[in-house]
C-alpha cells in the first residue's frame, strides 16, 4: 500500500480547474471537500505558513491523523470557514 494518502493533483480543486467545486485531496477520492486541514512542515516552512489539504467527511480523520502523527497539523476547519478567512484577508498563505 502507498504511504502517501494524498493525490498529486492541485489541493484547491484536485481537478486543475479553479472554477470547479473543490474535491477531497485523498488519493483516488472525488467526493466534495467539506474540510480544510491546514498544516506545515517545520523543517521546510516558516511557522506562520500554512499548506492545505482538502477532505471529505470520510477522509477527514485519516488525513488529520496522517498529518498529526508527524506534528504537521495546525488547524482543521470547514471549507466555508476557511473561505471566509481568505475573503477577509486573515488566512495565512496556502
Amino acid at each position: 500500500m502507498d504511504n502517501d494518502p494524498v493525490s498529486d493533483e492541485t489541493p484547491e480543486t484536485s481537478s486543475g480547474h479553479p472554477d470547479e467545486a473543490p474535491v477531497c485531496s485523498a488519493k483516488g477520492c472525488r467526493a466534495a471537500a467539506v474540510w480544510v486541514l491546514a498544516w506545515n512542515n517545520p523543517k521546510l516552512h516558516t511557522p506562520e505558513r500554512r499548506k492545505t489539504w482538502l477532505a471529505c467527511e470520510e477522509h477527514r480523520e485519516h488525513l488529520s491523523q496522517f498529518l498529526g502523527v508527524r506534528g504537521f497539523l495546525k488547524d482543521v476547519v470547514t471549507l466555508a470557514e476557511w473561505e471566509g478567512r481568505t475573503d477577509s484577508g486573515s488566512a495565512a498563505e496556502r
